[in-house]
């Protein structure tokens, strides 16, 4: 570890009856020492409606990211910190998935349900890009459920986080307004078209989900020459979010438990030693950051929060 250090945690706690049960009785003693080490500090306010996550917020905040809420361009953003010139571009990231199709609702299996492997996803991406570059779209293959695709659209539609819609409701959460109808009438495109695409019919026949849809998530476009390289004390811990897209709560509370045990005791060994340290806990409406400081009278004030057990903390988020 180095002397500083900045833990960052996506879905600390959730909404759902599960997880509060969980958090009834979740116990968690090296965050609570931890916190009662530190001061409060940065606060990203919001509600379970915005359309980019908590941890997104603080991510785009403490990479110098500024953008409007569903418009933060971690697509562009990525692909320039993996050597790929945005070029003042609007990117996203656009995920093959399943909808399943109710009479008034439709409802978005987590991609990980599809078990979509590279050959499958070439040929769907294959099959859906000329329809993409009918609306000025370009897509690229970067993983079996995750594309990377260009254009100005996606510079002018915000959209909801990926980690919003997975394994919910999406009615709420499409693409809004009249900005949003060229991706929604895509989106209806496209699901004819995989309808009898060869890859989702032996899909279909081998008992499989097919993928009859797509989202699109983290777009938007970088500032001329603006290049923001992540903080290096910055770590993102993502035990709990798949848990909690899943809403396996057993597997999420087991999560926090190896975080405390690890994570957060280095931390606090480090804030210990007088290191710089800092922790952000993300729930669905908002987050909360704690820094570690000298003062005497942050101590004082770290003293009156350490009666609070973390889960109160986290109930709040």
């Amino acid at each position: 570890m180095s002397d500083a250090a900045h833990l960052l945690i996506p879905f600390a706690a959730c909404s759902a009856d599960g997880c509060r049960e969980r958090l009834a009785t979740l116990r968690l003693p090296h965050l609570e020492r931890l916190l009662a080490a530190m001061a409060p500090a940065q606060a990203e306010a919001g509600d379970e409606h915005a359309l980019s996550m908590p941890h997104e917020r603080v991510l785009a905040r403490e990479c110098a990211l500024q953008a409007p809420d569903g418009l933060l361009p971690f697509a562009a953003w990525e692909a320039m910190q993996g050597g790929i010139d945005p070029a003042g571009q609007a990117w996203a990231w656009i995920t093959p998935c399943h909808w399943r199709v109710g009479t008034d609702r439709v409802f978005m299996h987590h991609p990980q349900e599809l078990g979509l492997d590279a050959d499958e996803s070439r040929a769907l991406l294959a099959a859906l890009r000329p329809y993409f570059e009918q609306d000025g779209l370009q897509l690229a293959y970067e993983a079996p459920t995750r594309w990377l695709a260009s254009g100005p659209l996606f510079a002018q539609v915000p959209c909801a986080s990926l980690d919003r819609v997975v394994g919910r409701v999406i009615n709420d959460w499409m693409p809004r307004g009249d900005a949003g109808k060229p991706l929604r009438r895509l989106q209806q495109e496209m699901q004819m078209l995989l309808y009898t695409h060869p890859v989702n019919e032996a899909r279909t026949a081998g008992g499989q989900l097919p993928v009859n849809s797509f989202w699109v998530s983290g777009n938007g476009a970088l500032p001329a020459g603006h290049a923001p390289a992540p903080p290096p004390e910055l770590r993102v811990t993502h035990y709990l979010r798949d848990a909690a897209l899943r809403q396996d709560w057993a597997a999420w509370a087991s999560g926090w438990q190896q975080i405390d045990e690890g994570e957060c005791a280095r931390l606090q060994q480090a804030a210990a030693k007088g290191h710089p340290v800092a922790i952000s806990l993300c729930g669905e409406r908002q987050a909360r950051t704690w820094r570690s400081t000298g003062g005497g009278g942050w101590r004082r004030l770290a003293a009156a929060f350490s009666r609070r057990r973390a889960a109160d903390w986290l109930a709040e988020l």
